[in-house]
């Protein structure tokens, strides 16, 4: 029954997530102009599909695993190509207004070769109908239904509506507001936790509590101190105090703190391992507020938090160098849902709130395939005043989806190995 509830909360929570995201992509394409072809939750075969007068098909698909948008023109394979068996369905001026792509026969269909096609630009097909030899052109409507190998029907994308006809700013956008909706959603969610807690805590440098016989404590620090300066560097806030005490386990350090208006030095040896995986720690709580302001606040001061620890630790694989464990994949998610799901819903939104900056984060790095890789090229493009070829675009989007999968497969192998062996 507990693996059941882990798997249910598990699912809930990464297709919130991934939802979130996608329609981020969705509503500032649609502001732009691009049509998306399709709006999926789920992954996998399709249970149901309905078009609407957009244009966009929303599918729920079988695999209750995120979901996707299908922007047309961007890393796009055509679903028609030259010598394919299609079905052309006319209209009242002999555009097509269908083409079927499946086996099943529709009613009052033209069953044609494809010969040449552009569907884009000229919108037309060039095909050579059953029993004949010689081929005729078809003109093409720009509102043409294509009905996919899966019976998804999807419409046709003239030039004015792929994504490659957007602006770059346009293009930016939207592969930005991806993360950006991770990081609204993020927001928001700390927000209730924020309100559904008895207290939050305090985002300036000001200790709540020391715990004993920790480095901390036996440095001389006191509840109501205020950190000011951690191994000579000035600190303001709390997140800015996480990130420098996690980065420095092992290491004894000299740190500055307020206590009644004077400025007092201490040193402190954080515990961990210097070369281990183990984060550096010292003992302190945050101070803690109660006020209303302060519970809505503390949505953007945690998200913030969760930020700089991540890049916190992505600035660590620079300086001592990379390392697996700093991953996890969804073997090591379904472990961290396991042990949240019984502290009570409080927790799971915490947890929710956490994953979703670091998939923001994650995706705005500049990997091909990544939304960070999508607005590098982007920003070429504005430098060049063009963009690269689809072909080159294709072999680096390719490069990075080939180094994703190999990141993925070590991670995930890494998680297996730490849980089960």
């Amino acid at each position: 029954m507990q693996t059941l509830q882990t798997i249910i909360v598990f699912l809930i929570i990464f297709s919130i997530i991934v939802v979130i995201h996608e329609f981020g992509h969705y509503f500032f394409a649609k502001r732009a102009g691009i049509l998306v072809r399709e709006f999926a939750i789920g992954m996998g075969p399709k249970l149901f599909a309905k078009q609407g007068k957009d244009g966009t098909t929303y599918t729920l698909r079988m695999l209750p695993l995120g979901g996707y948008v299908r922007l047309a023109g961007l890393n796009e394979e055509e679903a028609i190509q030259p010598g394919m068996q299609v079905g052309l369905q006319l209209d009242a001026q002999d555009q097509v207004n269908v083409i079927n792509t499946t086996e099943r026969t529709e009613i009052d269909e033209l069953p044609v070769q494809i010969d040449q096609l552009d569907l884009s630009n000229d919108m037309y097909i060039q095909a050579i109908p059953v029993g004949q030899v010689d081929p005729v052109r078809y003109n093409v409507s720009k509102t043409a239904q294509i009905i996919e190998a899966d019976g998804t029907r999807v419409q046709v994308a003239p030039l004015e509506s792929r994504y490659e006809a957007a602006t770059v700013g346009q293009k930016i956008m939207t592969n930005f507001a991806g993360p950006m909706n991770n990081f609204i959603l993020s927001i928001i969610t700390f927000a209730i936790v924020g309100l559904l807690m008895p207290a939050v805590p305090n985002n300036s440098s000001e200790i709540g509590a020391v715990v004993e016989n920790n480095p901390a404590a036996e440095a001389g620090m006191l509840a109501g101190d205020k950190i000011i300066e951690i191994n000579q560097q000035s600190v303001s806030t709390w997140s800015e105090v996480v990130s420098m005490i996690q980065a420095l386990p092992g290491q004894t350090v000299p740190v500055v703190v307020e206590r009644s208006g004077e400025e007092i030095p201490l040193t402190i040896a954080v515990s961990g391992e210097p070369d281990g995986e183990a984060v550096g720690q010292i003992g302190i709580y945050a101070a803690q507020k109660t006020g209303l302001m302060d519970r809505l606040l503390y949505g953007f001061t945690a998200t913030w938090g969760v930020i700089a620890s991540v890049l916190s630790v992505i600035g660590g694989m620079f300086s001592k160098g990379f390392d697996i464990n700093m991953f996890g994949g969804p073997v090591a998610m379904a472990e961290a849902t396991s042990e949240v799901v019984d502290q009570g819903y409080t927790t799971i939104l915490y947890f929710m709130a956490f994953l979703s900056t670091n998939l923001g984060i994650v995706n705005l790095l500049p990997i091909p395939a990544l939304d960070g890789g999508k607005i590098v090229l982007n920003l070429i493009e504005a430098v060049r005043g063009k963009p690269l070829s689809q072909e080159k675009e294709g072999i680096i989007t390719i490069i990075g989806v080939i180094f994703l999968f190999i990141l993925m497969i070590a991670v995930t192998w890494n998680d297996i190995s730490r849980v089960f062996f």
